[in-house]
């Protein structure tokens, strides 16, 4: 009986001349082959990533703005500048090289700074959502430099990498969002003596992700997988967006303006400072005293504030966005056939809440959960409550069992 010769089914070769020769139900493919189809999938997925960007039609500033506006309540200097620098940005990727001309356009990162709850991370997020771009929110509190405990700064484009399905063409085009930026603030104005592995040190990593350059990142995130083929991502097209408190800063923006002058040398033109909101008047050298070294100061030269949220705008917030928390709770209860009302003194109530305790935005939402918590535990299971109207006697009673209201104030 003749033997039959084991062979590849797509390029023929006999497996004495392969590396590998895996078998199928009916069918064998070599090592060789299997490598060739990788990188022909890899070149449609590349084609099909830039015939999805080229189809895209950017928006315009004020059409973002618009589309921000649906979502995000106030902050209206912000939106406009956080507005104009995408579209710059999205438009430099796509515009068609000029041979003619040799006019490289830089990218503009941008540097978000306010309060906590303000809405630097919805911002991003909206403007991620309405372009269609993948979008990775890192944190920078845990960032250290390579070899200390903690995470690399590679781990940032590991998580825009998985969030675009490992479509490095892309990742490429995509938008990261660095919360907490101003915690890796070195410790003082002048260059430390000692090792600081999570202000400065991270602070001079980051200088090669936000300048753009090729970078080596390991799929699977940082240290735990040695063995891990690296991916090769460019960084160029990349927009980066911080987000940061900068608590204290106001004082030094005070400094400068001379904001605390007293005597006979009051400059009339003082009048018209608003030192209830000192963060508009924020300029580079203030991050750079702040401490954030100069190279970061200038490769995110975009750089806005966000104003502090007042009772009317935390009111609207509550209740007008697309996605506003009324909405959201709204629906949950529409899920079950009950219908949600409230009484206007109700809203008054968390959002007085929220700022007593000073929670910003990000506090509506604990306050009305505290709130709505015992309803939508036993609410379901009675299937003959259609309607549920929450009165401000309910609220008060509801809030001062939950643990929210045991937070003491600041």
């Amino acid at each position: 009986m003749v033997k039959i010769k084991e062979r590849c089914s797509f390029c023929g070769r006999e497996k004495t001349e392969t590396n590998v020769l895996i078998a199928g139900l009916d069918a064998h493919i070599c090592d060789q082959c299997i490598a060739q189809a990788q990188h022909i999938i890899q070149e449609e997925m590349a084609a099909k990533a830039e015939k999805k960007l080229a189809g895209i039609k950017l928006q315009k500033p004020a059409e973002i703005k618009k589309y921000l506006d649906q979502y995000v309540i106030g902050q209206d200097e912000a939106k406009v500048v956080l507005a104009v620098a995408v579209y710059n940005h999205y438009k430099r990727i796509t515009q068609k090289t000029r041979k003619e001309e040799d006019i490289e356009i830089e990218k503009s990162n941008i540097i978000l700074v306010g309060e906590t709850g303000t809405g630097k991370t919805l911002l991003a997020r909206t403007i991620a959502r309405l372009l269609r771009v993948p979008f990775c929110i890192a944190d920078a509190t845990v960032l250290t430099e390579a070899g200390y405990v903690g995470e690399d700064v590679e781990s940032i484009l590991s998580r825009l990498l998985q969030v675009a399905d490992y479509n490095v063409t892309a990742a490429e085009k995509g938008i990261i969002f660095i919360d907490e930026i101003d915690k890796i603030a070195r410790k003082g104005d002048n260059p430390s003596i000692t090792r600081d592995v999570s202000g400065e040190g991270v602070q001079q990593a980051l200088l090669k992700l936000l300048e753009g350059s090729v970078v080596n990142v390991p799929p699977q995130g940082g240290r735990k997988h040695p063995e891990q083929k690296f991916i090769q991502i460019d960084t160029t097209n990349i927009l980066f967006i911080a987000g940061g408190a900068f608590n204290g800063i106001e004082n030094i923006i005070a400094s400068r303006i001379r904001t605390n002058i007293v005597g006979y040398t009051y400059d009339k033109k003082l009048k018209e400072i608003d030192k209830d909101n000192l963060l508009k008047y924020i300029a580079p050298s203030d991050l750079k005293k702040f401490g954030m070294i100069p190279e970061i100061v200038g490769r995110m030269p975009v750089i806005t504030h966000l104003n502090p949220l007042h009772r009317e705008t935390l009111l609207r917030i509550l209740t007008e966005p697309k996605n506003a928390l009324i909405r959201q709770y709204g629906r949950l209860f529409e899920m079950d056939g009950i219908e949600l009302s409230f009484d206007r003194k109700v809203f008054e109530f968390i959002v007085d809440k929220s700022i007593e305790y000073k929670l910003g935005a990000r506090g509506l939402r604990s306050i009305l959960e505290g709130i709505l918590t015992d309803a939508m535990f036993e609410l379901p299971s009675q299937g003959e409550v259609k309607k549920l109207h929450v009165t401000l006697p309910y609220a008060e009673e509801k809030f001062s069992k939950s643990g929210i209201s045991k937070l003491k104030v600041a």
